[in-house]
């Protein structure tokens, strides 16, 4: 009986030994994995949206469109082509907001380009590569909305944007009699725009006209300025694991590259028309983190 209990609990602890070092490994994978490891191997993952016209969307049948989907895609292609691997095979993950860096920590995405605004929080968990492009914070409003023009209009309205993301909370700062509703997804506030649960969604210009351009006449896209000026700077950047150096450089000379072919301009183009409110960025030049 002792016998056959001695041998349950060997059992039960060679099981238990066994996951753990199974967990140890997956773990220690985790912490060597590398961007340039990752396409070396052939096959890659990468965070973008799923829900941002002419930024990053997935189509009806799966596949991915957008500015951002081009920008990353360029970026792998191009790291691959200088170190002669081949091309790899490229995995897409829906990267909300508030999930960003959490996946990329885990390991989960080898890097991330999903409007992603490159601030000072974000870098201290994340590193980012770029940024690619400057654009500014905006409205989105019903085109029939003659009320709101700039940012005093907002006094007592109810303003949308998305958990995770700043831009709201910045309005918030400034006025604070501003009502704020947030949801998980761009998708969502533009929903509540529609039906007029909101009265302005606020993020970024790019992501605003997306929206505008997808239902021609229903929405118009309003400039917020202060004094004068643009009411904050957004800064594009690809994110990806951090104190990942290596991967890091690789991305801002594969942007570079980018840039300076004329590359980006055709992606801008072909994915956002005129591209109002969107300048080139200096990947590479974080200094405007300390301003």
């Amino acid at each position: 009986m002792l016998s056959t209990k001695f041998r349950a609990i060997a059992t039960l602890s060679a099981v238990v030994l066994s996951a753990t070092l199974l967990t140890s490994c997956g773990d220690s994978a985790s912490a060597d994995k590398t961007l340039l490891k990752s396409i070396e191997s052939g096959n890659v993952t990468l965070g973008s949206k799923y829900d941002q016209p002419g930024l990053g969307l997935r189509e009806g049948d799966g596949s991915m469109t957008g500015l951002d989907i081009d920008v990353a895609t360029y970026v792998i292609n191009h790291i691959a082509e200088k170190n002669g691997w081949s091309t790899p095979k490229i995995e897409w993950r829906e990267s909300p907001s508030a999930q960003r860096e959490t996946l990329i920590q885990n390991g989960e995405v080898d890097l991330i380009a999903a409007t992603y605004s490159i601030n000072p929080s974000r870098a201290e968990s994340v590193n980012f590569g770029g940024p690619y492009l400057l654009t500014h914070q905006a409205l989105l409003t019903q085109q029939s909305n003659t009320e709101i023009k700039g940012l005093a209009d907002l006094d007592g309205k109810i303003l949308c944007s998305v958990t995770g993301s700043t831009p709201a909370q910045k309005i918030k700062e400034a006025l604070p009699t501003v009502q704020l509703q947030e949801y998980d997804t761009y998708s969502s506030c533009v929903e509540a725009l529609s039906q007029g649960n909101v009265d302005a969604l606020s993020t970024d210009a790019t992501i605003l006209n997306g929206y505008a351009a997808q239902t021609p006449g229903a929405f118009k896209v309003v400039k917020l300025e202060k004094e004068g000026k643009p009411f904050t700077n957004e800064y594009y950047g690809i994110g990806l694991k951090k104190n990942d150096e290596e991967g890091t450089k690789a991305i801002n000379e594969a942007l570079e590259e980018m840039l300076e072919s004329g590359e980006f301009d055709k992606f801008v183009s072909a994915n956002l028309g005129a591209g109002d409110e969107i300048d080139p960025g200096t990947p590479g030049d974080l200094s405007f983190l300390k301003s």
